[in-house]
């Protein structure tokens, strides 16, 4: 048995090494699953996880020896297809991560193997479409297009042929596109000077992401009103394309580094320019954060950047610590039921939100740190949509208990996922808004 030094201290990722061939070597991808398989089958720590380590466990205990080293080969695209990168098993699970000799990252294996599949041609033209959000995202901002296009897709026949053509869901919530984009609808910054804090920028750029200006502008303005009621200047970003999150989920990594090609020139002379660049997905701040990092260690334009990036409430909370944030707030919020995601819980930046919102008057908020099920483009899927929802109840189930007046979570899209499962449980009715909303409201802006 392997000594453990180094076990007890902090996890360290090592850089992604998807420029080399032997990244995307076969025998070799299938070597390292097998024994990082063997390892998560004598462990079993994160069977609570997601559906990949039950497949994996399932595997295991269907061989005559149970034995992962007895599972047949041809079945480790199973466990691949169940895993959605929310990297949880790596930052709050796995004792045997680096520093520790067992060397085992999870996510990071199952991302080559899946970035070798896509190499290969072998990605589902469903899986592509999904993945292009700035192309899908063409559809937003013309009125007669999106009102045409949203009332297709949620018609039964419509759904009904989707799932059949697609693979996806016809009973999975689906976003609808705005009228108007969020770039194109922004409030201009009221003139305010500049007060840097200790610990925080007193200027932001806005990062919009896809999903803010194709699909839910509100969001995008909630978050412009909070920045004004709080004198802080803000700007757009003067361009922008996907931060590549959808595509690093399908293995497309070179599709993730022509995107970052298209925004790191920008973000990077805010980044210098010491502006705190800010988005309000947790999934595009942890691509800029932590997961561009890793694919490009030596490139000083992403480290800026992603030295640069904010969570929105954890500059909320450190502006607060700074002694610059307003806590004029004139409407109490009553009973918030909050979800924190898996992307912003493995940035390691603590409950922000809830804390945040914690600082409204006649507001009780309990929190729920669990995965909610949808994982991006996973619980859209016809083969994995009831796998989302079956992953979802424990936390369907909690955050109705305390009978809300809201229920919230930094990422929307998992936010109408609860949604979706309160009423397919027989849950309480609660009204969904997002935190940013909440804040807004508590403010009264």
């Amino acid at each position: 048995m392997p000594h453990k030094e180094g076990s007890l201290e902090a996890p360290t990722r090592h850089a992604l090494d998807w420029r080399s061939d032997s990244f995307y070597d076969e025998s070799a991808i299938e070597k390292e699953l097998a024994r990082v398989f063997d390892i998560c089958a004598g462990c079993r720590r994160c069977v609570s996880l997601c559906g990949a380590f039950p497949t994996l466990f399932d595997l295991v205990d269907e061989t005559d020896t149970g034995e992962a080293h007895d599972v047949d080969k041809a079945h480790f695209g199973k466990v691949v297809d169940q895993c959605y990168l929310c990297d949880l098993c790596y930052m709050t699970k796995c004792p045997y991560v680096p520093p520790h000799p067992w060397n085992v990252d999870f996510p990071h294996l199952m991302l080559r193997a899946k970035a070798a599949s896509y190499k290969r041609g072998e990605a589902k033209l469903r899986d592509r479409f999904l993945s292009n959000t700035d192309g899908l995202g063409h559809l937003a901002g013309i009125p007669v297009v999106t009102q045409t296009v949203n009332a297709v897709n949620h018609t039964v026949a419509a759904r009904g042929l989707m799932e059949k053509t697609l693979g996806v869901d016809k009973d999975a919530w689906l976003p609808s596109f705005a009228p108007r984009k969020f770039r194109s609808a922004a409030k201009p910054s009221p003139q305010t000077p500049i007060r840097d804090g200790e610990r925080t920028p007193g200027k932001v750029a806005i990062y919009s992401t896809c999903y803010v200006n194709f699909n839910e502008p509100g969001i995008g303005h909630d978050l412009l009103a909070v920045l004004a009621h709080n004198g802080i200047p803000y700007e757009l970003v003067t361009s922008e394309a996907c931060c590549g999150m959808p595509l690093l989920e399908q293995g497309n990594l070179e599709g993730v580094a022509q995107k970052k090609e298209k925004n790191l020139p920008v973000l990077a002379k805010y980044a210098r320019n010491g502006y705190a660049i800010m988005g309000a997905i947790p999934s595009c701040v942890m691509m800029y954060k932590h997961e561009l990092p890793l694919m490009f260690p030596d490139d000083p334009d992403v480290r800026a950047v992603s030295e640069a990036f904010w969570d929105p409430f954890e500059y909320f909370v450190s502006r607060h610590r700074d002694g610059l944030l307003k806590t004029d707030f004139n409407t109490p919020l009553g009973k918030v039921s909050y979800h924190v995601p898996c992307h912003a819980r493995v940035q390691n930046i603590g409950r922000k939100t809830s804390e945040t919102l914690a600082l409204v008057p006649d507001t009780q908020v309990t929190v729920v740190e669990r995965c909610s099920g949808h994982a991006g483009t996973f619980g859209v899927k016809k083969e994995f949509h009831q796998t989302a929802m079956k992953i979802g109840t424990p936390v369907f189930k909690a955050m109705a208990q305390p009978q809300p007046d809201y229920i919230s979570s930094d990422c929307q899209l998992a936010g109408h996922h609860i949604e979706q499962g309160f009423d397919a449980n027989g849950l309480p009715k609660a009204q969904l808004a997002h935190p940013l909303t909440l804040l807004r409201k508590a403010y009264g802006v």
